[in-house]
């Protein structure tokens, strides 16, 4: 028996119609699961929609603000009515605000802890009650290096993101006498479009600052690429992680562990 398969499974990927997300629900799928995801617009999704086409993946987009618990509600409803019961749940929607603290307002705080924290919740509530009937599940929050250790500007993404490493050992405190198992995956600098720019060569043809930043603070000498997310995705997807829960699995190429080089 091959513990990494999730052939008949059914996978919830919020979010996923690009970027960490897109290739998280492209791993699972390549492991047999149905992929299902949502956008908060529908030129999102019909995007998404043909990337994944394009993949060779069959997939199902869904329109749906993840911070909006009747539109989750009916979601979620309406995803077991068309595709039938789902047995992975992603986490992955997420938004960040690089603000200074004593500049940022109050309500670009909360947008920031309701998307990365509270959307999560809702989600997570709304797939629980059949999952404890089928006695069978995995919850796959995406968390951060910020779920760790803090840095100029992000005081809300921080916040929420400690927040979720905590409702991760929560759900699997409160939910695994009913074999259902929360994780977390902790990227830390990916490779994707959105981070391009901290990546580009400067006039001089000299590295950006960030990204020799990053290098320098990375055992692995390099940023990380979407693709490595697949095996811990799939490993905390699949039956090969029956055993692990509550755990926030940290893919940062070594950051955390490390003090640094001694300039």
């Amino acid at each position: 028996m091959n513990q990494f398969s999730l052939e008949g499974k059914i996978a919830l990927i919020t979010g996923a119609s690009y970027g960490i997300g897109f290739s998280i629900a492209s791993a699972l799928a390549a492991a047999g699961a149905k992929v299902v995801f949502n956008d908060l617009k529908q030129e999102f999704v019909d995007k998404g929609l043909a990337a994944y086409k394009e993949a060779g993946i069959d997939a199902k987009g869904y329109v749906c603000d993840v911070t909006n618990e009747d539109q989750v509600n009916a979601m979620v409803k309406q995803i077991e009515a068309e595709v039938g019961v789902i047995d992975i749940l992603v986490n992955n929607a997420g938004i960040i605000k690089r603000i200074p603290m004593h500049e940022m307002a109050a309500a670009e705080f909360r947008q920031v802890i309701d998307v990365d924290l509270n959307a999560p919740f809702i989600v997570a509530k709304a797939v629980l009650p059949s999952m404890m009937k089928k006695r069978a599940g995995k919850i796959i929050n995406i968390c951060s290096m910020m779920s760790e250790l803090g840095r100029e500007t992000v005081s809300a993404y921080a916040a929420a993101k400690g927040g979720l490493k905590m409702l991760t050992r929560n759900i699997a405190s409160e939910y695994g006498e009913y074999n259902i198992q929360c994780n977390g995956i902790g990227p830390g600098y990916i490779a994707t479009p959105q981070t391009a720019p901290l990546r580009e060569k400067q006039a001089d043809g000299s590295p950006h600052p960030f990204d020799s930043f990053i290098i320098a603070k990375t055992p692995a000498a390099r940023w990380g690429t979407p693709e490595d997310l697949a095996g811990p995705a799939v490993f905390l997807a699949s039956n090969a992680s029956d055993f692990v829960n509550g755990h926030v699995l940290y893919v940062d190429g070594g950051i955390l562990a490390y003090i640094g080089k001694q300039p």
